[in-house]
């Protein structure tokens, strides 16, 4: 019996950073959580590392948290990558078949995605997935897999993520402080529509929306493969900004007041399964006791006072979820997919328990709406199945597949020579310090 392999995913948010280990059978779609933890994020703004050094050590933190829970040191890592500098385009390719008298083979299929990724970029851009969206042989188009067909000419239509070299660099160097090497660099919106999208969606058509803590992913999937791309600069963080500023507290205690609201959400969604009497929805009134929030009771001592939920959630945070849904609507718009997702949208990431979200979205959207949580887990998932832990789930699966698949996307080689000057700090590094501890 073939020993289980071991997957680990490090999610660097803006908010938090999360790692996830997990095992995988060969012929199991589950994978088997065995660790995970997150910590606040620190010296990232927006997905992108703006201290280096505090960054580093939260990664060291929260990895050290997750080996502790599974009890096994990580040699090597998925690692998301994220920031508004996420871009993507489709680009087709075109080559001849070489034996057209045989079949297409695997050379066939790789030469004609070299073709495709024959793309004009500047130096300070590199290449981080080309997804390939369907083959054409011989004019018969919408092909999954070309490999063992008849035909003289393959094209390939491709999804090609890119991001900035530098954001990457800097990436690698913060995972390699933890001791282990980048396995793979994966968008952080893809790996979560790994974890969190059915088959059934990506075919028929739908967006996923991963609300972040300072960002949004958008991605577009239509006839089961990404289809557009892109990264909005504004996240979950600014409905906290606006309620500190609203109501004149600290960053820490506006967190703990929208926390607070989106459990009091849950907790009204559970007695409403219930019939409620006539008296009862009666003093179920905008004045009444439970539509306000002690902030004592939530260990808020600056300021002692009661405020009204829906001040709260009408007045404030409201208007930046509408922001929000009206600038992915602009991003739909521009991506030429409406009225191409009838499986609508899946919310998901740390904002996706905001409360009031789906109901923003949907005035906004006027589309279906659904929360996505992490599928095809199993041992610790309560730890991971939460909106918040999406895209470190979905990079354990984006590893399971790129192992089957024998892909591998990422390579340091690609981001250039000048990577050669970081001191990495993971398994190649520590034997070149033995071997120096010899040496003369």
């Amino acid at each position: 019996m073939a020993r289980p392999r071991i997957i680990a995913g490090i999610d660097v948010g803006s908010s938090k950073i999360a790692t996830v280990i997990g095992s995988a059978e060969e012929e199991e779609k589950q994978v088997k959580i065995i660790g995970a933890a997150s910590v606040p994020s620190r010296g990232i703004r927006k997905g992108q590392i703006v201290n280096i050094e505090e960054a580093a050590n939260a990664v060291v933190e929260s990895v050290e948290a997750a080996e502790r829970m599974a009890g096994y040191s990580l040699t090597q890592a998925m690692v998301s990558i994220n920031g508004p500098h996420i871009a993507s385009q489709n680009s087709r390719g075109v080559v001849a078949v070489a034996e057209p008298e045989g079949e297409i083979n695997d050379s066939d299929v790789r030469r004609v995605i070299e073709a495709a990724k024959a793309i004009s970029l500047p130096s300070s851009r590199e290449v981080i997935h080309v997804i390939p969206r369907y083959f054409t042989v011989d004019g018969q188009d919408g092909i999954k897999d070309p490999a063992g067909m008849s035909g003289v000419r393959l094209e390939i239509e491709t999804h090609i993520v890119t991001g900035s070299a530098t954001a990457m660099r800097n990436l690698a160097k913060c995972v390699s402080e933890v001791g282990a090497d980048v396995q793979n660099l994966v968008s952080a919106g893809l790996a979560s529509a790994e974890a969190t999208l059915t088959e059934t969606e990506k075919e028929l058509g739908v967006v996923l929306v991963d609300i972040g803590g300072g960002v949004t992913d958008v991605v577009v999937f239509i006839e089961g493969s990404p289809f557009y791309t892109t990264v909005l600069p504004i996240g979950a963080k600014n409905v906290t900004n606006d309620l500190a500023i609203g109501l004149r507290l600290s960053l820490e205690s506006a967190e703990k007041i929208k926390m607070a609201l989106s459990e009091k959400k849950e907790t009204m969604k559970l007695k409403k399964t219930k019939p409620a009497s006539k008296e009862e929805e009666e003093n179920e009134t905008v004045g009444s006791d439970e539509d306000e929030i002690d902030l004592k009771e939530l260990g808020i001592i600056e300021d002692i006072r009661k405020v009204s939920k829906k001040t709260l959630t009408d007045g404030i945070i409201r208007p930046r979820l509408n922001e929000i849904f009206t600038m992915v609507g602009l991003e739909l718009k521009k991506s030429e997919a409406i009225g191409l997702t009838p499986a609508g949208i899946v919310i998901t990431g740390g904002g996706a328990m905001t409360v009031g979200i789906k109901e923003a979205a949907k005035r906004n959207l006027s589309m279906p709406i659904r929360i996505g949580i992490p599928q095809n887990i199993s041992g610790l998932a309560d730890e991971a199945e939460k909106p918040d832990f999406a895209t470190a789930v979905g990079l354990l699966h984006h590893g399971v597949k790129s192992e089957v698949r024998g892909i591998s996307n990422f390579s340091l080689l690609k981001i250039g020579k000048r990577l050669e000057k970081i001191p990495f700090r993971g398994v190649a590094g520590r034997v070149t310090d033995l071997i120096k501890q010899f040496l003369p």
